[in-house]
């Protein structure tokens, strides 16, 4: 007869703890539902950065939409393939901050966190713009409240991410099938027509084709490649949030980025056949994807849902970033590079600090440009494609230290993924320099010199603290607790009682002031405290101001001095009101004393909550 025996904490081999929090993690499927909402909706606007560039060449460079995609797919399949390494290599999330940490040193991996720090919070102000920017022009009467409308779906988001990754989840899975369901349901129907099915969306708009230009030139086609390559920001978020996924973790997390890049790259392939196909010049007022709509389906309901879904999606997008940054600053935090407050982790998985402090910096974006996507999206992507570059030089370096099986073609394919996006960055921060790229430039360093500053400033707090040394034997030192007093009560009782339990000696203070009044307020204690006779001497402090915590910490800074290797504690009995708004009623002497004491002195502070209730 065989005994299993089970450790405490152990768990059979196949099964789970039973209270792990997997419930609250990712699967493949609700991963990229949560953590691919921005790499989806940027077809919406790839393909149309694509055409507006190559434009400018007339409908001559319209012909080289197709080449252009066909490029920025195959940096795609690179990309997806660099991340899925990412993750095997980096289960516990980072991307490339964790890529750039290990393997390019400290200084570099902070400029790849500085970067995702800012596409993410930049992302999250774009995707609100332009979800809302899709409402108001199909609802023009709303286009003042647009700035309103845009707080309004980033509390939405907000909300639904507090409340845990697996239910936000849950609540984009359906607006995200919706969506990519009704852009390959437009793209194949497309691929069976002739001709367009309709052209009214388009008809009356100005076209901002280019009549006197027929050359496309090198650097026309890389700005246009550039300029395309927005509809990669997103590609990363699944690297970085791995241990958001459910054991095994790193698996699901790779199956849920080969799944993102097949889906983006069907799309964006298939949109540009279709622009081709149709000949599509762009329009003022019209995007690119109303047009294939239109021409696809017809003006009728299928394209009514179709913009519809691109209008939810394109504001959801923003879950994203609450996916993955939230778990990029408890790296950091970790790493001592932010408060360690973002290290934290309540109920249901949810770093609820990084989810706020995205949520308060996204709000500032969007007050600051009025709810106007035109002013945000030339900051946009440029921080992603940092990462980007970032990541495949470190994976380079990976692979050489490493040297496994096919280590010279996985770092080749990573060494020429870092020069397209390394290219793909010039570009896009030289040409969009003077429309507010220059603010991330800016932004970038000064990310960087501020997790510096954090770094050094927890550097010499673990100094300070002997931490990673030994330290001495904790040894008793005689104490004296001075417990501060204003009259007779059963709080003053409480208070002695506990100061009795804690020290060798108890004191009780009380401040007097020269009023009349106030004289005759301590004689009246005196003569009380004499007739209770606690056993406790009650020490009369002057003090000429009308204040009440400065006169306590000199008191303590004498005692401190008069015996020095005493260790002096205050405590503060406070009443603790049955309900809320009884609070108000307090006079808060215990908060004034406790500031008092805690900034002029190094004594204990011990606040004593007596209940009311």
């Amino acid at each position: 007869m065989s005994v299993l025996t089970v450790e405490p904490g152990a768990v059979p081999a196949g099964e789970e703890p039973p209270d792990t929090g997997e419930r609250h993690r990712l699967t493949a499927v609700t991963g990229l539902a949560a953590l691919s909402l921005d790499a989806m909706a940027s077809v919406a606007y790839g393909p149309e950065a694509i055409v507006l560039v190559l434009a400018a060449a007339g409908a001559h460079g319209l012909g080289y939409t197709l080449p252009v995609t066909l490029a920025i797919a195959a940096l795609l399949a690179v990309l997806v393939a660099s991340y899925r390494q990412v993750i095997a290599a980096f289960p516990d999330g980072g991307g490339s901050y964790a890529v750039a940490r290990t393997h390019l040193g400290a200084r570099t991996g902070l400029v790849a966190a500085a970067s995702l720090v800012l596409d993410y919070v930049l992302n999250v102000a774009v995707a609100v713009t332009a979800g809302v920017a899709a409402l108001t022009s199909a609802f023009p009467a709303l286009y003042p409240h647009r700035l309103w409308l845009c707080l309004a779906v980033l509390v939405l988001v907000t909300g639904v991410n507090l409340r845990g990754i697996v239910e936000s989840a849950k609540a984009f899975i359906v607006p995200t099938v919706v969506f990519v369901g009704s852009i390959f349901v437009l793209i194949v129907v497309g691929l069976f027509r002739s001709s367009p099915a309709s052209t009214a969306t388009a008809a009356g708009h100005a076209s901002v084709l280019a009549g006197n230009a027929s050359s496309v030139g090198a650097l026309l086609l890389l700005k246009a490649f550039a300029s395309g390559c927005a509809a990669l920001t997103g590609v990363e978020a699944i690297a970085n949030a791995v241990p958001s996924f459910r054991v095994p973790r790193a698996k699901r997390a790779q199956h849920a980025e080969v799944a993102l890049g097949a889906v983006l790259g069907a799309m964006l392939i298939g949109l540009s056949v279709l622009i081709s196909r149709f000949h599509l010049q762009p329009v003022e007022g019209v995007t690119v994807l109303a047009q294939l709509a239109d021409a696809s389906l017809g003006h009728n309901w299928g394209f009514y849902v179709i913009q519809f879904a691109t209008m939810i999606l394109l504001a959801l997008s923003a879950n994203t970033s609450f996916g993955g940054l939230p778990v990029l600053l408890k790296l950091l935090a970790r790493d001592n590079y932010l408060p360690h407050v973002f290290a934290l982790k309540a109920d249901r998985q949810v770093h609820r600090h990084g989810v706020l402090a995205l949520a308060g910096v996204s709000a500032a974006l969007l007050v600051f440009s009025g709810g106007d996507t035109n002013t945000l999206v030339p900051m946009f992507a440029i921080g992603v494609f940092v990462g980007f570059t970032v990541a495949q030089v470190g994976m380079v370096r990976h692979w050489r230290l490493e040297r496994g099986t096919g280590w010279r073609g996985k770092a080749l394919l990573n060494g020429f993924g870092a020069v397209l996006t390394g290219v793909a960055t010039v570009v896009v921060t030289a040409s969009r320099f003077t429309e507010g790229a220059w603010l991330v430039v800016v932004m970038l360093p000064l990310l960087v010199a501020a997790f510096g500053a954090v770094h050094r400033a927890y550097g010499r707090i673990g100094e300070r603290l002997g931490l990673g040394r030994i330290p001495e034997p904790p040894h008793r030192e005689r104490s004296v607790v001075i417990v501060p007093v204003s009259s007779l009560s059963r709080l003053a009782s409480e208070a002695l009682s506990a100061a009795a339990s804690l020290g060798d000696e108890v004191r009780a203070v009380t401040v007097c002031h020269p009023d009349p009044e106030d004289r005759a307020q301590l004689h009246a204690l005196e003569r009380a405290w004499a007739e209770w006779d606690p056993g406790v001497p009650l020490v009369r402090l002057t003090c000429e101001r009308r204040t009440l915590g400065r006169p306590i910490a000199a008191y303590v800074r004498e005692v401190t001095a008069a015996e020095p290797a005493t260790q002096v504690t205050v405590l503060i009995p406070e009443t603790e009101p049955e309900r809320l708004w009884q609070r108000l009623l307090q006079n808060q002497r215990g908060a004034v004393v406790a500031h008092a004491v805690r900034r002029e002195t190094d004594a204990v502070i011990c606040r004593l909550r007596f209940r009311l209730s």
